[in-house]
């Protein structure tokens, strides 16, 4: 009996340990499916009617309003590595000047490319404090008057 719980004990903390080594899958935003997609012609749709197929678009062009983009991304979560990109789907409709779709474009995380930020940052001079000296910081230099005024 005695061993039948210890072998009991110990499956119950292998798996718990091997619960905690899988990652946290996180899906972010929306893009519509290729059975979706298949239903917008090109030359017929205008944005009502892609709007109402595929619903809004998660963002619009920036300098010109001629496209919707639905951007959709799965990120994993792993205890003690850094969140990473595992997938990403674009699908961008364009329309022409009278609002009629112009064409449709599906990107994959393959057709990204990686951007290296700047990441400057601007000195600052002076001290830096600890947390007990900035709380005690001020202690003795205020006077009863700067106290009582209002």
């Amino acid at each position: 009996m005695m061993k039948r719980v210890a072998g009991l004990v110990l499956a119950a903390m292998i798996g718990a340990a091997l619960s905690g080594c899988a990652p946290a899958v996180k899906n972010h935003g929306y893009a519509p499916d290729d059975a979706l997609l298949a239903g917008i012609t090109a030359g017929t749709d205008t944005r009502g009617s892609v709007r109402r197929k595929i619903g809004r678009p998660s963002t619009t062009g920036v300098f010109t309003s001629t496209g919707w983009y639905y951007v959709a991304t799965t990120v994993e979560h792993n205890l003690y590595h850094a969140p990473a990109v595992t997938d990403r789907r674009i699908v961008s409709v364009q329309f022409d000047a009278n609002d009629v779709v112009s064409g449709v474009h599906v990107y994959g995380l393959e057709a990204g490319r990686i951007i290296n930020l700047q990441t400057r940052t601007t000195p600052t001079h002076g001290r830096e404090l600890t947390i007990l000296q900035q709380l005690l910081g001020n202690l003795g230099t205020l006077t009863g008057e700067q106290l009582l005024e209002e």
